[in-house]
């Protein structure tokens, strides 16, 4: 028997004012936090009720945040974890997982980077595994956005916090291990736009040893032309045959404009 899936839309009233800072400064500079409060709310009430369910245990509340290519998932994840302040809040992203580029290289997956196979998948459930478990020592490999690539036995440690967030392309894939799912929703062509406005960015001066190097001696429209051939053969297929069809595994969706503005944001039911 199909599943009777109810989608409920979270008011934009904030329950827990004493704790939601009017405005927060991120790398896009002022923004007006209002979109993201309902989540925050909803996590907040979260993590009230694992209090209330399991007092004198320290477990986090591991929320997952999936959602394509340049939709926002860091961003969104920012957002959370200073508008739950002083609620602790660690945000770890699965980039980490994923395969070293020399080992992608040897496997012939260098262009599936992002796909389920370019990640280190016994790692990534056995990070999540453990911090849904009390008292558990965490830590976490990383990743480099500059050079592209897994930075070589190096390890961050993932203080014991009350939320862990967990944002990636591939986070709603291990829903069962998650406390709260929530998928980014927005247009396909905003994302393509998001994403190439963000490739230029990165293109302009990038620093030395970065990925990006490689596309310095190209023109703006030289530039541009790698940006949307990425986009549509690597991160556009991801989409539709990957990321997309994990939004089924969500508990929230968060649906966002051209603009990058939160527009709605709704619990989904299932009875």
């Amino acid at each position: 028997m199909p599943t009777a899936v109810i989608r409920r839309s979270l008011p934009h009233a904030t329950v827990h004012p004493g704790i939601f800072p009017t405005a927060i400064r991120l790398r896009s500079g002022a923004v007006d936090a209002d979109g993201y409060r309902p989540l925050a709310t909803l996590v907040a009430r979260r993590v009230e009720e694992r209090v209330a369910a399991e007092p004198g245990v320290a477990r986090a509340l591991v929320v997952g945040i999936g959602g394509g290519v340049a939709v926002g998932k860091s961003t969104t994840a920012a957002y959370l974890a200073e508008l739950l302040r002083p609620v602790t809040v660690e945000i770890v992203g699965t980039d980490g997982f994923l395969l070293s580029n020399a080992v992608l290289e040897a496997r012939g997956l260098l262009w599936r980077k992002g796909f389920p196979e370019s990640y280190d998948d016994t790692a990534l459930r056995g990070f999540l595994l453990a911090a849904r478990r009390a008292g558990t020592d965490l830590a976490v490999p990383v990743y480099d956005h500059q050079t592209y690539d897994v930075v070589a036995d190096v390890l961050r440690p993932v203080p014991p916090s009350a939320v862990i967030v967990v944002e990636g392309v591939n986070a709603l894939r291990y829903a069962a291990h998650l406390d709260l799912g929530v998928y980014l929703h927005a247009e396909v062509q905003h994302m393509e736009a998001w994403y190439a406005a963000r490739f230029l960015d990165l293109c302009e001066q990038p620093p030395p040893g970065s990925f990006y190097e490689h596309f310095r001696g190209l023109d703006l429209a030289g530039r541009e032309a790698v940006a949307r051939d990425v986009w549509r053969s690597v991160n556009l297929v991801n989409l539709r045959e990957h990321i997309l069809p994990t939004r089924a595994a969500a508990a929230v969706v968060v649906e966002k404009a051209a603009d990058h503005t939160v527009t709605r944001t709704s619990v989904v039911e299932r009875a």
